[in-house]
This record gives structure tokens, C-alpha cells and sequence, in this order.
């Protein structure tokens, strides 16, 4: 067959080089929420793996849920994870999540300034320095 015979086919057009600034934060939100929902349900069946006493206990559940149990510290959270403890691994799918918004508002201040766009960058950049602001507070009232 010469080429000119050949079936024409539909051919899917290359992705581009730089991805939508929609997709970008869309990615970040939908992946961020089920890695977090991943680590939780990970961190529930090993929970109730370790201790199966859990299902049939009321005050072995309670035990569980009680906050002095549960860890506070990033290094106990840390740790947690080493020694493969279930409530280590839901600690760090909640702070997966309560991370997600600011790694939304910063990835926003990337895109406004790769868009030169100078309004948006200062507004976001107050945003941003408001959330770490209110976390390093949060802290120093949480001791």
C-alpha cells in the first residue's frame, strides 16, 4: 500500500507542555483528599487489626478514642508510623487534610505569578502569610 492509501486515523493530540491552572488545582484537591481518606482507612484497619477487641468492647473503643491516647506530637506521630500503629497513620491522613488548603493558596501564588499578575499575587501572598501566621499562633496558644 502506498501512504497515500493508508486509513486515516484519528490521533490524540500531544498533551501540553504546561497544564491548565484549573487542572493544576483540581489535581492538588482530588489527589490531596484521597490520599488523606487513604491514610485514615489504612490507619482504621490497622487499628482494628492490632485490636480486634475493639468491635466488641465499648470500653476498649473508648480507650481508643479518648484524646490522651491518641498521638500529639509530630515525633509521636512519627514514631507511630515506624512501629505501624493505626492511629498514627489516621493522624497523618488529618494532617494531609488540613494541609490541602494551604498547598491550594500556595500553588495559587505560583500560577498568579508565573501570570505576571501582580494584584492577585500580593492578595494571595497576605492570605498565605495569614494561614502560617494563625498555624505558628494556633501552636503557641496550643503549647
Amino acid at each position: 500500500m502506498e501512504p497515500s492509501n493508508l486509513p486515516k486515523t484519528a490521533v490524540a493530540p500531544l498533551p501540553e507542555a504546561t497544564t491548565s491552572p484549573e487542572l493544576l488545582i483540581s489535581n492538588l484537591l482530588r489527589y490531596g483528599v484521597l490520599s488523606s481518606l487513604t491514610l485514615v482507612s489504612l490507619g482504621m484497619l490497622l487499628t482494628f487489626f492490632h485490636h480486634p477487641d475493639y468491635f466488641f468492647s465499648g470500653e476498649s473503643l473508648q480507650r481508643l478514642t479518648a484524646p490522651e491516647h491518641a498521638p500529639h506530637r509530630l515525633a509521636d506521630v512519627v514514631e507511630g508510623m515506624v512501629t505501624v500503629r493505626g492511629q498514627a497513620f489516621v493522624m497523618v491522613g488529618l494532617l494531609v487534610m488540613l494541609s490541602i488548603p494551604v498547598l491550594r493558596v500556595a500553588l495559587s501564588l505560583r500560577i498568579f505569578h508565573q501570570q505576571q499578575d501582580r494584584a492577585f499575587v500580593v492578595m494571595t501572598s497576605v492570605v498565605l502569610a495569614l494561614l502560617m501566621l494563625s498555624f505558628l499562633l494556633g501552636k503557641a496558644e496550643g503549647g
